[in-house]
C-alpha cells in the first residue's frame, strides 16, 4: 500500500467515526480542506462513493459502513501500538483534547497548566471550556473534566480534587428583601436558582448535615441553570439564593460584602471534580502525564 492510500483511508475512518470533517480534522491535526481532498481520492481510485455529506451532516454508505467495518479495528490497533511505544519515551509528545466547564478550569487546569506546560513541552494540549453537556466520544475529545454527578456511568474517572463544601450564598440586596433563612426548609419559602444535573437531567436538591441529621431539600425559583460559574453571576444580581462551593472565590466576595452566605452551620461536603475519560480505550503517553499532575488522594 503506497503512502498517500494509507492516507486517504486514515481520513476516512476519522471522519466516518466522528461523523464531522471539523472533528476529524482536529481529531488528526489536519484541516478540513486536507481530509476532504483525501476522502475525493479514495472515492474516486475505489470507484464507489464512501460518505453521504451535506452542509449539516456526514454519514457512510453502504459501501462506507462496509470499508468501516473492515478496517477501523486495524487503524484503532495500529494507533494503540503507537502509543504504546510511546510510553516508553523518555518525554510524553502528541495532542491532547480536553473539554471542561469554566469553573473546573480554574479551580483544576489554571493552577497546574505552568507546570503541566513546563514538564512536557512536546505534549500539545488543547483546552475548550463548555460549561454545558458534551459528549467527549462523538466530540472528539481525549477527557473531560466535570464534577462527580455530572459524568456518565460509562466512563473511567480519577479524582483531582477533594470533596467540595457546599454553600448557600445571596447577595445583600437579596436579604433587603427577604429573611435570612434559619433552616434548611426555610429555603423553600426563598427564591433559589436551580442546577440541572449533566448526567441525568434532574433538578438537584440541596444537602445539607448537621449533628448527624442528614436532609436534601428540592427548591424552587425564577430560573434553572446548567453553570455554576453564571449561578454566582445571578446571585450578585440579587435574583436569588444559590447552592455552589464554599471556594476560594466566593469567599472574597463575602468579605467584599456583595455576598452574603447563610446556613453555614449547615455545612456538608460534595463530591469534587474527576477527570474522564472512555473505559475501552489505552490511554496516551500525554493523558497519562496529565492524570499524574492533576490527581489527588484516592479514585472512587
Amino acid at each position: 500500500m503506497r503512502t498517500n492510500e494509507l492516507g486517504e483511508l486514515t481520513a476516512f475512518v476519522a471522519i466516518a467515526e466522528e461523523r464531522s470533517f471539523r472533528r476529524a480534522a482536529a481529531r488528526l491535526n489536519l484541516t478540513a480542506s486536507t481530509l476532504s481532498h483525501a476522502l475525493r481520492a479514495l472515492e474516486e481510485r475505489l470507484g464507489v462513493r464512501l460518505l453521504n455529506r451535506t452542509t449539516r451532516t456526514v454519514a457512510p454508505t453502504a459501501a462506507g459502513l462496509a470499508l468501516l467495518e473492515k478496517i477501523a479495528p486495524a487503524f484503532s490497533a495500529i494507533s494503540t501500538a503507537v502509543e504504546e511505544v510511546n510510553d516508553f519515551r523518555q518525554h510524553p509528545h502528541g495532542s491532547l483534547r480536553i473539554n471542561l466547564s469554566r469553573i473546573a478550569y480554574h479551580m483544576v487546569v489554571a493552577p497546574i497548566l505552568t507546570q503541566f506546560c513546563n514538564n512536557f513541552p512536546d505534549i500539545t494540549l488543547e483546552i475548550s471550556l463548555n460549561d454545558s453537556f458534551v459528549d467527549i466520544v462523538e466530540a472528539g475529545f481525549d477527557a473531560g473534566i466535570r464534577l462527580r454527578s455530572d459524568i456518565p456511568q460509562d466512563m473511567n474517572a480519577v479524582r483531582v480534587t477533594q470533596n467540595l463544601t457546599a454553600a448557600v450564598y445571596g447577595s445583600p440586596d437579596y436579604f433587603r428583601r427577604f429573611p435570612l433563612p434559619q433552616t434548611p426548609q426555610d429555603l423553600q419559602q426563598h427564591l433559589c436558582i436551580g442546577r440541572r444535573e449533566i448526567a441525568s437531567g434532574n433538578l438537584s436538591r440541596w444537602a445539607f448535615a448537621k449533628d448527624g441529621k442528614h436532609v436534601a431539600i428540592p427548591v424552587r425559583g425564577p430560573l434553572v441553570l446548567d453553570t455554576v460559574d453564571t449561578m454566582i453571576d445571578i446571585a450578585l444580581q440579587g435574583i436569588g439564593l444559590v447552592y455552589a462551593a464554599d471556594s476560594e472565590e466566593n469567599r472574597q466576595h463575602v468579605a467584599a460584602g456583595r455576598l452574603v452566605r447563610v446556613l453555614a452551620d449547615w455545612s456538608t461536603t460534595v463530591p469534587g471534580f474527576y477527570l474522564y475519560f472512555p473505559g475501552h480505550r489505552h490511554l496516551s503517553a500525554a493523558l497519562n502525564a496529565l492524570i499524574a499532575t492533576v490527581r489527588v488522594g484516592s479514585d472512587s
